[in-house]
């Protein structure tokens, strides 16, 4: 083994309900059936889950360099909430000074109301969940805003003070035209955004759509479809940095970056997942919380851990679980990086990578970086299954 180094440590910040559950969101997200949300018990609750994981040697003198709210809608929660979630966290490990705080937030007008609120609270960077400003094609996902509010959700944002905002947006939608996405690819970049996710819809198990398919584009029209809106997206001046994430130059996504890199970070909430290294027993760690938002409150009712799995990674489930990050981004990572996150010597991975190199699927090792080709990157899960 080699020696292992710290990398930085982000929180994610799970808060899993939903005013409606979208058909094809496969996320741990819940709707609350016009019930009061259990703020103030899930907020205290959140508190005592990241008091157990900062306590538990997981930090190593490291502050917090990125926090994610995600969900579920996290917008749900009022503004008082999510800032007394950062004080808590601020007062327990810190934050380095250039920390990057993301919010989720949909573009519904009541979550509009409390923009300038999370601002003010901590919350530096948003992101919303826009889809798609076709009304049509909102109403298919299930969508409970429409295209008019989903304009003023980014105006209303601006005038709160954000100046880094991601919107999210989703092409391939059912009986979608390349026209039509790529007008919704244009909206979105009229608004200037900082930083823009743009995907395709991809029908996983266990959702609505699953059961019941929608009529999707064929593979000739979504082929058409991305190529032109990363050519949209390119002359706008958005760099493509990773599979769907696209961003003016320095407004990468810190927190996801952390992610693809296979950096550490805590997850807090109803089924949020962690990974930590600690260097004294050089061991890189996954951990998950107990999933359902009910007996995760009863947890802290009972005064139980919030841990439904705490376990060490297997020397040989690094090589995949690294490159299932790193690959994905588009510059790809140093060679070196591979050892300090890892712990394995390099030689590990280099028969499995020079056999890739054969079938051009991944560039030489030679030149530095662990990087797919332009061919690898259409061929990511062949090139995870070699290692």
């Amino acid at each position: 083994m080699s020696p292992l180094r710290l990398p930085p440590l982000s929180l994610y910040v799970h808060i899993p309900w939903c005013v409606r559950k979208c058909p094809y969101c496969d996320f741990n997200s819940h709707t609350n059936n016009g019930e009061p949300l259990p703020e103030s018990d899930y907020v205290e609750a959140l508190l005592e889950d990241l008091a157990s994981d900062a306590s538990s040697a997981q930090l190593q003198g490291r502050q917090l360099s990125s926090i994610f709210f995600g969900g579920g809608t996290p917008s749900l929660f009022s503004a008082a909430a999510i800032a007394r979630i950062l004080e808590g966290a601020e007062r327990r490990i810190g934050f380095t000074a250039d920390i990057e705080i993301t919010l989720e937030a949909n573009p519904g007008t009541v979550e509009q109301q409390k923009f300038k609120g999370f601002r003010q609270g901590g919350i530096n960077r948003l992101s919303i969940g826009i889809q798609s400003f076709n009304n049509i094609h909102l109403e298919r996902l299930g969508r409970i805003h429409n295209g008019v509010e989903a304009l003023t959700a980014i105006g209303i944002a601006r005038e709160a003070g954000f100046d880094n905002i991601n919107l999210d947006l989703m092409h391939g939608l059912p009986e979608q035209t390349p026209e039509q996405a790529i007008a919704d690819l244009q909206l979105a970049i009229d608004q200037q955004p900082e930083h823009l996710s743009w995907y395709q819809l991809t029908i996983e198990p266990n959702t609505a759509f699953h059961s019941q398919p929608p009529l999707l584009p064929v593979e000739t029209t979504l082929e058409r479809i991305q190529t032109q809106g990363h050519q949209l997206l390119e002359n706008a001046g958005f760099g493509a940095y990773e599979v769907s994430a696209y961003a003016r130059p320095q407004r990468q996504s810190q927190h996801n970056c952390n992610y693809w890199q296979f950096g550490d970070y805590l997850g807090i909430g109803a089924g949020a997942h962690g990974k930590v290294t600690t260097i004294c027993d050089e061991k890189i760690i996954r951990t998950q919380k107990t999933r359902q938002p009910g007996d995760y409150l009863s947890r802290r009712r009972k005064g139980e851990n919030y841990l439904a799995k705490h376990a060490p990674l297997d020397a040989a489930e690094l090589p995949q679980e690294f490159f299932m990050n790193a690959l994905r981004l588009q510059q790809g990572v140093p060679t070196s990086l591979f050892s300090e996150r890892t712990g394995l010597p390099l030689n590990t991975i280099e028969n499995h990578w020079q056999a890739l190199e054969t079938k051009h699927l991944v560039e030489p090792l030679a030149s530095g970086r662990l990087r797919c080709t332009t061919l690898g990157r259409r061929f990511l899960d062949t090139i995870l299954a070699e290692f």
